[in-house]
């Protein structure tokens, strides 16, 4: 159960605390600029970004999923198990194919790696259709 329902993307970000906001905001640059043709959505109540399918999501910590929670936002990639990975930077946890990096600071960011997995993301959806 989620502690919130929106109708827009624009919702959610209102919605969001300024630090999570900053990092939202910052993270989302990166997804436009690498794939400037994707399309934002809601799903679960938090951005989704696809072109066929969905390739990442942005979930701020302040929206909750059941007991799940986490601090700052999770930057997740829907097919994570599919990427280059060689220096384990996205966690796995017990999942099988969407894998996750959360960010509590704007300055953790590898803005060069997390635009290495969304071109491999890229790359990926361009793949399956």
């Amino acid at each position: 159960m989620q502690n919130v329902s929106f109708s827009s993307v624009d919702e959610c970000l209102d919605f969001l605390p300024p630090d999570e906001l900053k990092i939202l905001l910052f993270l989302r640059k990166i997804i436009f600029s690498c794939i400037p043709d994707c399309t934002e959505k809601l799903s679960y109540n938090v951005p989704y970004y696809k072109r066929r399918k969905n390739i990442c999501f942005l979930w701020p910590g302040s929206i909750t999923w059941a007991k799940v929670g986490q601090k700052g936002v999770r930057m997740g990639f829907t097919c994570g198990n599919l990427l280059a990975d060689e220096r384990n930077y996205l966690e796995k946890g017990e999942r099988k194919q969407v894998y996750w990096k959360d960010f509590t600071d704007v300055r953790e960011i590898d803005v060069d790696l997390i635009r290495s997995f969304l071109f491999q993301a890229l790359e990926i959806d361009r793949m399956k259709h």
